[in-house]
Formats: structure tokens, sequence, C-alpha cells
């Protein structure tokens, strides 16, 4: 999967959170905040908890307290990979003053391994911001999609709808990247077959069977490939898609949610069917609801957009396949229109 780099939106919701009295302010606690120091930062990541399940309310050092978010319950998060995956919130409170500095992290995989990490308060400066990025892609290294995990819980609690994802940075426009009528793929992205097989697109060749399937009645039917198209390498813009479904369900230990992922990557002009119709992949915005492939159930369902981001792909070529019949093919687990 594409790296993700959560850029959450901050100004308003921690504004919200923070100096309105929000979700995140307690009735008894203060709502004042105050920047979070790099030194602090660097502290606080030293922070354990003796008792995740019992621990609510604990002092460091007569300084700094954490304090269990909203008494909220523990998320337990279950990927694609079928390992439960625990997290756990806490709010960092400068003793003095009881003023809210951020937010700790608590992330413990299915070996018990703890990881930590401190979502700075908005007052926060950039050098933390930046700190704390590198601290979180450092985890997402060594547990595959925390990032995605963890920007589904703070999307839950605080109210965070969008985060960005980028490819380290790239800018459109310092790079220069094409945009063109090519309707297309890079030629990494799996197709579907017949055979219950997936095969780069770059590899396809006429006379393949593809699955189609029928959006209104989400059966599936083998066509044959007439055609791979391949333009010629120039360096695209690519837009990438998240889509995930979710399903959570509370119970007394603590919100147990079953996440699945997905990213399809296409030219940005590259038509898709959502709920709300036909649009080019471009223009699907966070929210709107696509057809894939539930491989718990080998079923076809809806999953929600969760983020797109659109960058230079590189200088690469890009292709296209046309068939026998259908109007669409799976790409990545994920349903798209022909051309």
């Amino acid at each position: 999967m594409q790296k993700i780099i959560i850029t959450i939106l901050l100004l308003c919701s921690y504004y919200n959170i923070y100096a309105q009295g929000g979700a995140a302010a307690s009735a008894a606690a203060p709502t004042a905040a105050r920047a979070l120091t790099m030194e602090e930062y660097t502290k606080a990541k030293t922070f354990k908890v003796k008792d995740l399940d019992n621990d609510t309310y604990v002092k460091f050092d007569n300084t700094y307290v954490l304090d269990r978010y909203e008494m909220r319950k523990p998320y337990f998060i279950t990927g694609d990979d079928g390992l439960k995956k625990r997290i756990d919130l806490y709010k960092l409170v400068a003793k003095d003053g009881m003023q809210e500095l951020g937010t700790m992290i608590y992330y413990t995989n299915e070996k018990g391994t703890l990881y930590t990490a401190v979502l700075p308060g908005f007052r926060a400066a950039g050098e933390i911001w930046e700190k704390y990025f590198e601290d979180i892609h450092s985890i997402d290294k060594e547990e595959k999609n925390f990032v995605l995990k963890l920007s589904y819980v703070l999307s839950k609690e605080f109210g965070f709808q969008q985060y960005k994802a980028a490819s380290g940075g790239k800018n459109l426009k310092e790079e220069s990247a094409t945009y063109s009528n090519n309707i297309c793929f890079p030629g990494n992205q799996e197709v579907a077959m017949a055979n219950g097989a997936k095969k780069e697109l770059r590899s396809i060749q006429p006379g393949d069977e593809v699955i189609t399937i029928d959006p209104v009645t989400r059966q599936s039917n083998t066509v044959k490939v007439k055609e791979l198209v391949v333009h010629d390498a120039e360096n695209y813009a690519i837009t990438s898609l998240l889509v995930i479904a979710a399903h959570e369900r509370q119970t007394a230990a603590g919100n147990l949610v079953t996440l699945y992922s997905k990213v399809l990557q296409a030219t940005p002009n590259h038509p898709m069917l959502t709920a709300t119709g036909k649009k080019p992949i471009g223009e699907i915005a966070a929210g709107e609801q696509v057809l894939c492939l539930d491989e718990a159930t080998h079923t076809y369902e809806t999953f929600t957009v969760f983020n797109r981001t659109e960058a230079a792909g590189g200088v690469q070529k890009v292709y296209n396949m046309v068939t026998s019949g259908g109007s669409t093919f799976m790409m990545n687990n994920v349903m798209v229109l022909q051309k």
C-alpha cells in the first residue's frame, strides 16, 4: 500500500475540542490548552500506563497527568491480516493549571508489544508536528497499516473527517505532472482474473479471461480481453483512492472493529461508478461509496472512500483493457468502469 501520511486538519478540529470545550473536554476539567514543548514531547513518549484496562488517571513526576480520553473503552482493530491490535487514548495534561497538551496514543499488537506516540495539541510548533509524523511512520514500518488504523480511531473520536495522504511530499506543479485524455492505470495494478488469480495489468494478454461485475445485481461474469492498450511513458498525474469497510460493535471490553482497506490508482479521468453516479476517480470525495470485493465473504459490497490524493506518479507507461463485453472490471478488488 502507498505510504500514508496523516496531515489532520487540526486548526478547526482542535479549536473545537480544546478551546470551545467540545467533545474532548470533560465537565470537570478546564478546556484551556497551551503549547507542548519539544522537551515535553520527548518526555511524554516515556510515560507508561501499567494497567491499560483499569488505570484511567495516572500522574507522572507530580507534573503531568494522563486522563483516559472521555473514559472511552479501547479499540480492538482487526485488519485484513486477521491480527487484532489495540488502541488506547489518554489526554496529556500539565498538572499546573490542568492545561491539555495533546493526546497519548498506546498501540498494542497481537504479541503484546506496546508502541507509544504523542499527538500534539493544536498550539504545538511545526517542528513538533514533523517529529510526530516521523514517529508514527516509524511505527508504521514495523506495524503494517498502523497509520490507517490510527486515522480511523482519530476520525471516530475527534471528528477529523479529512486527512491527507502524500507520496513523500510530492507537488504536482513542481513536478509538472502530465494530465491527458488517456484513461488508464499504472501497470502494477492487479486485475481480477476469471480463474480467481490476480495479474498485473501490464502483463495482461489478448485472450485472457477477466471478471466483469453487473453493478445492479452484483453478479460476476467472464469476458475475454481483446486488447491491452499501452500509452507512452510520461510523468502522469495519478489519483490514489483509499477505501475502507469497517464493521464495529461495542462490547464490555471495548470497541471491536474489523477494518478492511484497498488502494486503487488511476489517471484522474478514469470513470468509476459510485453510489451517487458515474464520475472520474479524480472527482470522488471522501465519504462516497464504491463497490469492492469483500474477500472475507467473497461477495461484492460497498466500501467507503476514506481519502483521495493526487500526485505525479513518475515517468511510466499507463495501460487500459478492451474486453469482449461487460461494462466493468475489477482492479485491486475495486470495481471500475471500462473506458
